[in-house]
């Protein structure tokens, strides 16, 4: 495991707007050898994840990624050209589509991929097979099936209270190529791109996008925050050079504390690295969160190089429930799906790791008889305690 580097990509002072704060990333460096546009499909989904495996999801939009030097001309979305007097088509319902796989080759060079969707498909997929060993515990369902059906629930964007307004009024930097969305000042999403053409482009895109359901209660919840406003010693301010200076400590504490307090969890947090495919010389990759309890926990997918310079990230912040539900997924495909095992790595007695198994969703994969002996044993504990 290993955390998550920001190389490449440096903070700037946030804008505030109601409970939302805006945080830009801005690259000194654009990257002009790999480039995203987005592809709008306006509604849910099927996806083929393979020949006996479909996924159905809210789909707003998808992403291609296009890589190498080439004579013709890198545009992003937005700059197609139509014929003038023809009308835009807006959609008169939300459509299903279908789409193979989460990522698809979409010509020379060229990679269609869903936003998120990378990375809540290594979520959902978590340990999905079910018991490895055929323990006497487990049901027949959970052995046959395993974790069929895996649900969880999101609320796109625009349902995020202030959001969108936020992106209306939003000054965007100059080479700002991302930014990491505050929702009560609790990190929501970091969103980055190679390019500040591809930002532009995209930046209103994050109201299509998917977040959970703590994110979604902080909006309805939060009120107005304060702003971060510089604080300048006039006295020490004699010449250009001196405001300049000033200036300067300011922009590097409002990146320390940034970095160090409130971008800590995602920065240090240590992730499983899977790559999904390789785009010349860059790598599409997914991160898998380590669930730990009482702290933040963000699934992740990224784009780097060789060297590690992110080029692409896009998080989904879990809620405390998906945490526990990972964790526990975790430790028992960990124990080879032994309770007893399990129960001891999580310094757990058995009925209580059943009565977390029940409360996470999970009490079906388990025998009825099973089920209904250990809550027995978890009413007489409570009882004696």
């Amino acid at each position: 495991m290993s955390g998550l580097d920001l190389k490449g990509l440096s903070t700037r002072p946030a804008q505030v707007w109601g409970g939302v704060r805006l945080v830009p990333l801005v690259r000194d460096e654009p990257i002009t050898d790999l480039r995203l546009d987005a592809r709008i499909y306006g509604g849910h989904g099927l996806v083929e994840v393979d020949e006996r495996t479909e996924y159905f999801s809210y789909i707003p939009h998808g992403f291609v990624a296009s890589w190498g030097y080439s004579d013709s001309p890198t545009a992003a979305y937005g700059t197609q050209l139509r014929a003038v007097g023809e009308p835009d088509r807006p959609f008169d319902c939300i459509p299903v589509r279908a789409h193979r796989r989460m990522a698809r080759r979409a010509g020379t060079k060229r990679l269609r991929f869903l936003p998120l969707h990378l990375a809540l498909e290594g979520y959902l997929a978590l340990h999905f097979g079910g018991p490895e060993i055929v323990w006497e515990e487990w049901s027949y369902r959970a052995v046959a099936q395993g974790l069929s059906p895996r649900v969880e629930e999101a609320y796109v964007g625009a349902a995020v209270n202030g959001l969108a307004e936020a992106l209306q009024v939003f000054e965007i930097h100059h080479g700002q190529c991302g930014v990491l969305v505050y929702v009560a000042d609790t990190l929501a999403a970091a969103f980055a791109v190679p390019h500040p053409a591809d930002y532009r482009a995209l930046h209103t895109t994050l109201v299509n996008d998917l977040y959970g359901e703590l994110i979604y209660h902080y909006g309805v919840l939060s009120m107005p925050l304060q702003d971060f406003e510089a604080a300048l010693d006039g006295t020490r301010v004699r010449s250009l050079a001196d405001l300049r200076a000033q200036a300067r400590e300011q922009h590097d504490a409002w990146v320390r504390f940034h970095d160090g307090v409130m971008a800590d969890h995602l920065l240090d947090g240590r992730y499983t690295h899977e790559t999904v495919y390789d785009l010349g010389p860059y790598r599409l990759s997914r991160l898998l969160p380590s669930f730990e309890l009482r702290r933040e926990n963000h699934l992740a997918e990224t784009i780097t190089d060789a060297s590690g310079t992110l080029a692409y990230l896009k998080t989904f912040r879990l809620s405390s429930n998906q945490v526990r539900r990972g964790r526990l997924l975790t430790a028992l495909a960990a124990s080879s799906w032994n309770l007893t095992d399990t129960a001891a790595a999580l310094s757990l007695s058995l009925p209580r790791l059943v009565a977390r198994l029940e409360s996470a969703g999970f009490g079906h994969l388990l025998r009825q008889d099973v089920l209904d002996h250990y809550r027995s044993r978890a009413r007489r504990e409570s009882a004696g305690g």
